[in-house]
């Protein structure tokens, strides 16, 4: 809650008898929580710690030997070099565990904000899959609720990819103290991951003076790689993704302009990564349309400066060129 919004409620009302609400009591009326399939969101968790933790063994295992980070015609065997010995499979926990606690923060950051407001949500679910690189397809809640206050909209868009990059942040830092740097490792192998702008800050910091394609990354900064990632497409201003419920709640109906407008500009950037050209045709298709929220309430001061933070978030996550090769 912000200070509007207290200011707000303990305003003296202007409204005449016949328009005064009727205030519920807690006997007509309290939240619960819905019931849920706890233990699907656990099978899911747990399997996506497996897949994740398969895929961070074979980058520790490729990080302690200089190899090149993914090359498609070694690294056939990604699968299966963290399950020949468990101590090569639990090298690969640095990496999971650092994914999911990322992944984690932005779900439960959605989630706890729904919790708040009284808005029906599930918890987390995990998407384990055989991605060479993350393991997973990521994570999402499902909103089983209607959303009729832009405050509550924005609170709950902008909780999620804020409470991840607390996570990421000092992730990043540490994942990169525990890096190294081998001349021209990055121009190696199939597969080049690209530098979003917190990355190349840090990487100045803590290696002055070396270039980008020279430093190998720790398996933690791959994982936090991974999270800056998901925080910049899900802070992409396009209907119903984080970015595009921040979006709504400032901008109101303006937000169709910025949709279709960002998703046209997703075509010309698929010259850097051809990416982007899937991620348009899902986001028209799937995404673009916004929930309607009929609600002419000023979302206040406070709220305005958080969104100009989930733009800078975003801009320091965001990379043109993602995934190079």
């Amino acid at each position: 809650m912000f200070p509007e919004d207290l200011i707000e409620s303990a305003g003296p009302a202007r409204i005449s008898s016949i328009e005064r609400p009727r205030f519920i009591t807690p006997a007509e009326h309290s939240y619960t929580v819905p019931k849920t399939r706890l233990w699907l969101h656990l099978l899911l968790l747990v399997s996506t710690l497996f897949t994740t933790t398969v895929v961070g063994a074979h980058m520790q295992y490729n990080f302690s030997h200089n190899l090149p980070f993914f090359d498609v015609g070694r690294d056939l065997d990604i699968f299966t070099v963290g399950l020949r010995r468990p101590q090569l499979f639990f090298a690969g926990l640095p990496f999971s565990l650092t994914l999911l606690t990322i992944l984690m923060a932005h779900e439960l950051g959605h989630y706890l904000a729904c919790v708040y407001y009284e808005v029906d949500a599930t918890l987390p679910f995990f998407l384990p899959a055989p991605t060479p690189f993350t393991g997973t397809l990521g994570a999402f809640i499902r909103i089983r609720s209607a959303i009729y206050s832009k405050r509550v909209l924005f609170d709950i868009g902008v909780a999620g990819p804020l409470a991840g990059f607390v996570f990421l942040v000092p992730a990043l830092g540490v994942g990169l103290a525990f890096s190294k740097v081998i001349t021209g490792i990055n121009h190696q192998g199939t597969i080049q991951l690209g530098t979003p702008l917190l990355e190349w800050i840090l990487q100045r910091v803590i290696f002055p003076g070396v270039p980008a394609a020279d430093i190998y990354l720790h398996p933690v900064a791959r994982a936090a790689w991974v999270g800056m990632f998901a925080t910049a497409l899900n802070l992409l201003p396009v209907g119903q993704l984080d970015g595009g419920h921040v979006v709504y709640a400032l901008l109101g109906r303006s937000h169709k302009w910025i949709t279709n407008g960002f998703l046209l500009a997703l075509l010309p950037m698929a010259w850097w990564w051809n990416g982007w050209l899937l991620w348009a045709v899902l986001l028209f298709f799937f995404a673009r349309k916004h929930p309607p929220v009929h609600d002419l309430t000023e979302i206040g001061n406070m709220r305005v400066r958080l969104g100009i933070l989930a733009l800078i978030v975003f801009l320091l996550c965001f990379s043109i060129t993602p995934i190079i090769g």
